[in-house]
């Protein structure tokens, strides 16, 4: 098969599309016959030496696909060969196949093309886990989403508002914030002219800033407040007032979702497909797709990411 090899870290032109050896699916793994992936921000931080694949994780870039199931490993159950699935991936899924585990599969929901389910695991996986499981948001509660033109964002915008939130989003165009208000938004906030705090209090904060925001972040929970960390974009060391926290009883809880054990995975995608797909099947809440552009191409979507322009997902398809 042909996948996306990282010559050495680097810029984007290091990515190069080179025949490679086809993976086998061990116990309790399927192959899929990959149709498309999609590019995050941990790929182009791999790319550039600084988020290493896990250890039993395939080299190659790429945190979720879709595609058709090809080969069942020993001891799988559920799903069939031939069926048209999506997946959350440790890495590997820039590549015309790739073997992940079948706890981490989902079905393609209905009403939606193949293609565009390449988009959804990643970020259904990291809103629903980071939102809704630990942070708790309840209906009647308001949610600030950082970067809401971006996949995660156009993503939790629209899941927190089927779900019965108030929704703030920081955007950095109007552009972006008359798209992040056709997907529900109740407020969005020009980060490069006005300041996020003055639209709070917020109840959860999901954010992919890290250090550059952390002081305004606690400054503008509400009491009781949690503030969901996800992406150190601004950094990774900032000073923390825990006075701050003590007085508004706040919570402030970084996770990653790439590097958790495969049972947490498994629980996770597991309320995904309970909680989150009848959204999709039903039209409540939609992919946000950007553009597609063949995944041999796959250094012009880096550059693509990387100049922060696009508006939901960017596809790489076979």
């Amino acid at each position: 098969m042909h996948a996306i090899v990282i010559r050495e870290p680097g810029d984007a032109d290091v990515l190069e599309w080179k025949p490679v050896p086809d993976p086998e699916p061990k116990p309790g793994e399927v192959l899929i016959d990959v149709t498309a992936s999609a590019v995050n921000r941990a790929d182009v931080m791999q790319r550039m030496g600084f988020y290493p694949p896990p250890q039993d994780a395939p080299p190659y870039p790429g945190l979720e696909v879709s595609g058709r199931i090809a080969e069942l490993g020993e001891g799988v159950t559920g799903p069939n060969v031939g069926d048209e699935v999506c997946a959350l991936l440790g890495g590997g899924g820039y590549a015309e196949r790739v073997a992940v585990p079948a706890s981490q599969v989902l079905p393609v929901p209905r009403g939606v093309d193949v293609a565009e389910a390449a988009g959804l695991p990643e970020v259904a996986c990291t809103v629903w886990s980071n939102v809704f499981m630990l942070a708790g948001l309840r209906e009647g509660e308001t949610l600030l989403v950082h970067g809401g033109g971006s996949g995660i964002g156009t993503f939790a915008i629209q899941l927190a508002k089927a779900r019965g939130a108030r929704v703030v989003t920081t955007v950095g165009s109007p552009e972006k914030a008359e798209r992040c208000r056709e997907l529900g938004a109740d407020v969005t906030v020009d980060y490069r002219e006005d300041d996020f705090v003055d639209s709070g209090p917020y109840d959860v904060i999901l954010d992919l800033i890290g250090a550059k925001y952390l002081k305004r972040n606690v400054d503008a929970l509400a009491s009781g407040g949690r503030l969901m960390v996800i992406g150190l974009q601004g950094g990774a060391k900032a000073e923390l007032d825990i006075g701050v926290l003590l007085r508004k009883r706040a919570l402030v809880h970084a996770t990653t979702l790439r590097a958790r054990p495969l049972e947490e995975k498994a629980e996770i995608v597991a309320g995904v497909r309970e909680q989150v797909w009848p959204l999709l099947e039903s039209g409540r809440i939609r992919t946000v797709v950007d553009r597609r552009i063949p995944m041999a191409e796959a250094s012009r979507a880096h550059e693509l990411m990387e100049e922060g322009g696009h508006v939901g997902k960017i596809l790489l398809t076979v």
